[in-house]
């Protein structure tokens, strides 16, 4: 099969018509240069370039091939640069796994960020809970996670990522939103709609303690899983929640949000999580170039 560099020397003559210039061009000598075109052409089994004493010009076959021949090196210079790239993190992709809630919270400017600083690098994005997170990076089917920081694993490397506020999640109408300053403590008795202790154990244990350090004993309702559920049901006068900060972006309808005084001004975490072993360049540059991944970094000092 013929070469990049026969190919290279065929589209120089093609485009100069003339083997001097063609060879001054390519840094050559004419000998050389025609031995090129030759082979090309016993490989090829056609005549591409006509040559007489005066001119020089391609035959038919010259005419069609010249497109191809082109492509072909230009492919073959792309696929070089690609190759380059890929080791470097700037090409690639990253499977990153994420919580119904960190999807507000963090993910529209972990993308926003990963498109400006790496833009050939493809995110493949996962819902999922926090725990199945953690089996799929230890299995390799994730890259990354959006974790809440009390799933654990030997292997797993974390950085604290973002914390908010809890906020109230109240139905239209509904008593506590006469209260002006807007405490814990006001929700002792009040119907709460809970998260599920299994499969929202961050958001459950959260609760819990930020209850019991207030002294107060809620009736819950309905133990659910994602916020955005909690906010359907809070919309139907079924109960009032506590959910983070970044719910409000949500705008559900029928729910109004009230801040509350906590004893923790920022309880709700949210961890970023992989392989302490993983090899994924790409990977590797989204958390050294992104700066949603670095937005606690200086205060934890975690890097």
């Amino acid at each position: 099969m013929f070469s990049l560099s026969r190919l290279t020397c065929f589209i120089a003559v093609a485009e100069e018509l003339h083997f001097g210039r063609a060879a001054e061009r390519l840094h050559m000598t004419q000998p050389p240069l025609s031995r090129q075109i030759q082979q090309l052409e016993s490989e090829l089994g056609v005549q591409l370039i006509d040559r007489t004493s005066r001119s020089v010009t391609l035959t038919a076959a010259g005419v069609a091939f010249l497109p191809d021949a082109r492509r072909i090196v230009r492919l073959a210079e792309s696929a070089a640069l690609t190759v380059k790239r890929v080791p470097a993190g700037d090409l690639g992709t990253v499977v990153i796994g994420f919580t119904a809630a960190s999807a507000h919270a963090v993910l529209p400017r972990l993308l926003s960020d990963v498109r400006a600083a790496l833009p050939d690098v493809e995110l493949v994005l996962r819902e999922m809970v926090s725990s199945i997170q953690i089996d799929a990076l230890t299995s390799g089917d994730l890259d990354l996670g959006l974790i809440r920081p009390t799933v654990t694993r030997p292997g797993i490397l974390t950085r604290p990522i973002h914390r908010e506020a809890l906020v109230a999640a109240l139905p239209e109408g509904h008593e506590l939103l006469d209260v002006e300053r807007l405490s814990v403590t006001h929700f002792d008795d009040q119907p709460v709609i809970m998260y599920s202790p299994v499969d929202a154990r961050y958001f459950h244990e959260l609760l819990i303690s930020t209850f019991t350090v207030a002294g107060v004993t809620p009736r819950y309702v309905q133990y659910v899983t994602q916020v955005h559920t909690m906010l359907m049901l809070v919309s139907s006068g079924l109960g009032c929640a506590l959910v983070p900060a970044s719910a409000r972006t949500m705008h559900t309808e029928g729910v109004v949000f009230r801040e509350i005084r906590s004893s923790t001004e920022e309880p709700v975490r949210l961890n970023a999580a992989w392989r302490h072993d993983a090899a994924n360049p790409a990977l590797h540059r989204v958390l050294t170039d992104v700066k949603a991944l670095l937005l606690l970094a200086d205060r934890t000092g975690h890097r």
